[in-house]
């Protein structure tokens, strides 16, 4: 996606959530604007972060998903893991992989922080589509997921 419909996507979300404090209601309506507008998403939504490091699915937009995920496991644990987004071009050739959705190709995976710097959650957003998803897509995306734990 061009940089500028990361910078609509972010105006658009500033001004629905305006006022709005509640962490799963930010994630839902996150979630849906992305999905909504990024087709070549087929699964756009957050894992939350446990305190034992597991990660447990939120709010979310396409088929039903893994529930659990445990910690440093497939592409949203490594990301989780190491506090930093993971792009996957190809999730087949990923060590660990796990196929919640057999058709996933690519995957992008977004740390999401509170505002005293803590993991709080990961963004996951999957395509069907290989290579669907570039750096630009990563750093269009990453003051999206800040919004999550935004003041509001």
């Amino acid at each position: 996606m061009a940089a500028e419909n990361y910078k609509q996507d972010l105006n658009d979300l500033n001004n629905i959530l305006k006022g709005e404090r509640d962490e799963i209601v930010r994630m839902a309506v996150i979630a849906a604007l992305i999905k909504e507008r990024h087709p070549k998403c087929s699964w756009v939504g957050y894992y939350r972060s446990l305190p034992s490091g597991e990660l447990i699915l939120g709010p979310f937009q396409g088929p039903v998903a893994c529930l659990r995920i445990s910690k440093g496991q497939g592409v949203c644990g490594a990301a989780a893991g190491k506090e930093q987004p993971v792009l996957v071009p190809d999730v087949h050739a990923f060590p660990g992989h796990i196929a919640c959705d057999p058709r996933a190709r690519s995957e992008l995976v977004l740390p999401v922080h509170d505002s005293q710097g803590r993991l709080r959650a990961v963004l996951d957003l999957d395509s069907h589509a290989p290579e669907a998803f570039s750096t630009a897509d990563q750093d269009g995306l990453l003051p999206i997921a800040r919004l999550t734990y935004a003041s509001g």
